[in-house]
């Protein structure tokens, strides 16, 4: 990239005298001068074909060189950010926006009913609990585990009596949880905290203690470092750490990644799930009314997803995708357990099920093309009736104790705020327990689910949300914004985020692709290991139908993800440069060839597949992989990369080198940056203030390099020449 070099009397004279014009001058040009990022060449051979890689070291996250580079791109990251005059327009926007109070569904335990609440802006939800008098309290503020908001709560689980908590907290962002026990009564710590926690659970066993999961911590950085032993322990009440028992997974015939444990609601089984991939799992259970009994087998292999919902009695309830790739609820006694003794409670359909219990009834929650559809079954089998739902969208709820007639369920959409409901179980009729105050009219924009070709004929949904009375004119700012993987759905939801970015009349669009569960376990296995091309196939005709539409244009389309997304987006931008102006890939699995050899990664080859599993599987993970896939000499779309020092999901690595390799290798003037969150890891407790500087960011980075010189919703916005 050529370099425009000023005497230093004209930088002195430009910057005090002329600042504007030079904040111009380089938007117009969008140059950007990249550190220069040292090449240390590591060959690797893979089935006789040499590959090099030059970044390799920087996927030291502890070494000195490794924290100087992100410093230094991070300096020029945000230099560039700091020239877009509306930044702080949308930041302040986006604060705006966010300031109202947000209140979750309530839940009991013991004398008292607990719920989150948000009073705006604070970074962390705050746990409060209302007696029986009906005096409010705050009960745990996780704002005050750290100065700067970035300790967040995790999981919490009480006793049945509801006399203790066992709850975890994660610090910067990290997987590494540990585990605090609280007298709820006095509100005191019990017991020194647990540490090294990870991927857990917490399930209490009467007052005696709860069981929880985690690795051995590593050898090197615990932040990248492989784990790929997961141990159910359990923890006594009253003993150290050091004496917990280790319950499964201690010994090489039970060495799994994932492993957890629960006891049944009338602490009757204990349940054992493990598994190791992201896919399939064995389930195991033990009777606990003898010490004695053994650990038996209810599925002994990993040819299915199967978890248990409920029991009564000795009678199982199992939600399985076994034979049924929409998943359905079955039965069987847990004395002779194995699936050649189960029997359909709610049979497979051809639409998603994904059931909740509570109240004495199972609620069959179903995914119709991508929306929610609830139906209220008794435990002898008969359904009782179809929920008559808010409006079309998202419905999560329907869950509590056995003994309980009222439960709470929530409803959104991509255009609604999330609104919360308290629903009757003997008469199914419900009514508004929270609805927000928010300064964002729904009726000003809509939602249209639409279906488009896929390159090999396949038909996928997706689901545009905009402004009413949108101008198809080929020139509105649009985000496209997938996933694709891992049997995740994407499902309407409400953001705040997205809202400010319709106010400015972008367009919001969300395809189904393959490689997610919105059509269950087939649709899945459509976008895994030698399938994975279907996904970032269905993603660029996404995008043709947008342009072909006149929804946008390349110049006015943007494509964003994050984790798997951000592989997708990698995948796409590599693979089709031409089609996008913006590319936002977040937290992303970016170097295919390597990916496994970090934290819990090896867990995700059900879904991609080994770098060292075949020739075949090789080749065509070298195919798409982003880090590999960059060429010399392309102009590549206007790239802002972002992660987290902090992510011990997808370690930042992956980022780094895709970084190194695009700026490296760009062609034109389109500016590749990273933005380096410090002290923040994959997403997941995020405080707030972050999340909105972070959005104010890929916002302004996303428009200014759509050529928009001031805000899309002013009167006088113009774009650049």
């Amino acid at each position: 990239m050529k370099k425009i070099i000023f005497s230093i009397l004209t930088v002195v004279f430009v910057i005090a005298s002329c600042k504007k014009t030079l904040q111009k001058e380089t938007k117009k040009n969008n140059l950007v001068t990249y550190p220069k990022t040292n090449k240390k060449p590591i060959t690797d051979t893979y089935f006789g074909t040499r590959i090099i890689d030059n970044y390799r070291w920087l996927e030291d996250d502890k070494s000195a060189e490794t924290e100087d580079w992100v410093k230094t791109e991070n300096k020029v990251t945000f230099n560039y950010l700091s020239k877009i005059s509306y930044r702080d327009q949308l930041k302040n926007r986006l604060s705006e926006l966010w300031n109202y109070e947000k209140v979750s569904v309530p839940f009991k335990e013991g004398d008292f009913t607990y719920y989150f609440k948000n009073n705006g802006l604070q970074n962390q939800y705050v746990l409060h609990r209302i007696d029986k008098n009906g005096n409010d309290e705050v009960f745990l503020d996780p704002n005050t585990f750290s100065k700067d908001g970035t300790t967040s709560l995790g999981n919490l689980q009480f006793t049945k009596d509801g006399g203790t908590l066992a709850y975890s907290i994660s610090e910067g962002g990290s997987d590494w949880q540990k585990i605090i026990i609280m007298d709820t009564k006095t509100k005191e710590i019990k017991e020194d905290t647990l540490v090294d926690v990870k991927f857990s659970g917490i399930s209490w066993k009467g007052k005696e203690g709860f069981y929880y999961s985690s690795y051995d911590k590593p050898q090197g950085s615990v932040l990248s470092a492989k784990t790929d032993q997961h141990k159910l322990y359990f923890h006594k009440l009253g003993t150290p750490q050091s004496s917990d028992k280790v319950i499964f997974g201690g010994i090489s015939s039970e060495k799994h990644r994932y492993v957890s444990g629960i006891i049944t609601e009338d602490n009757r089984y204990l349940i054992i799930s493990a598994s190791t991939s992201t896919s399939g799992n064995k389930l195991f259970i033990k009777d606990l009314k003898d010490q004695n009994n053994k650990l038996s087998p209810i599925i002994d292999n990993f040819d299915s997803d199967t978890y248990i919902i409920d029991n009564k009695g000795s009678k199982l309830y199992l939600v399985t995708n076994l034979n049924a790739p929409n998943k359905k609820i079955v039965t069987v006694d847990a004395n002779n357990p194995s699936p050649e003794n189960w029997k359909d409670f709610v049979p497979e359909t051809e639409n998603v099920l994904s059931p909740t219990k509570g109240g004495g009834y199972i609620f069959a929650n179903y995914m119709v093309n991508a929306v929610s559809k609830v139906f209220q079954y008794a435990f002898n089998g008969k359904l009782i009736r179809e929920i008559t739902l808010p409006g079309v969208g998202t419905v999560n709820g329907f869950s509590g104790k056995e003994e309980e007639q009222e439960l709470y369920f929530s409803f959104t959409n991509y255009n609604t705020p999330g609104s919360s409901f308290k629903y009757n179980t003997e008469n199914g009729t419900y009514k508004v327990y929270w609805k927000p105050s928010i300064s964002f009219n729904p009726d000003d924009y809509e939602s249209s689910q639409i279906f488009f070709t896929s390159k090999d004929g396949t038909k996928i949904p997706m689901i545009i949300t905009h402004k009413k009375g949108l101008e198809l004119n080929g020139k509105n700012p649009t985000i496209l914004y997938g996933y694709g993987g891992f049997n995740i759905s994407l499902t309407p939801n409400f953001s705040i985020a997205n809202a400010v970015w319709m106010e400015q009349g972008g367009v919001y669009a969300v395809p189904n692709l393959r490689g997610g569960g919105e059509y269950g376990k087939e649709w899945h296995k459509e976008g895994v290991q030698l399938k994975k091309q279907n996904v970032f196939d269905d993603f660029i005709a996404a995008a043709e139908y947008l342009i072909k539409n006149k929804y946008t244009s390349s110049d006015f389309l943007a494509i964003r993800g994050g984790s798997n997304g951000g592989l997708l987006v990698g995948a796409t931008m590599t693979q089709r440069p031409d089609l996008i102006k913006v590319a936002l890939p977040a937290v992303g699995v970016l170097d295919m060839l390597r990916y496994h050899k970090f934290t819990a990664g090896a867990g995700w080859a059900y879904d991609y597949g080994t770098s060292e599993q075949s020739k075949e599987m090789f080749e065509y993970l070298k195919g798409y992989s982003p880090v590999h896939n960059v060429k010399v000499g392309t102009e590549y779309p206007a790239t802002l990369i972002t992660t987290g020092d902090h992510d011990d999901r997808v370690v930042p690595a992956h980022s780094f080198k895709f970084a190194a390799e695009l700026q490296d290798k760009q062609k034109g003037n389109n500016p590749v940056l990273i933005r380096v969150e410090v002290n923040a890891g994959h997403g997941a407790g995020t405080p707030v203030a972050k999340t909105i500087e972070q959005y104010a960011d890929i916002f302004g980075f996303t428009l200014f390099n759509m050529g928009f010189e001031n805000l899309p919703n002013i009167s006088n916005s113009k774009i650049k020449s």
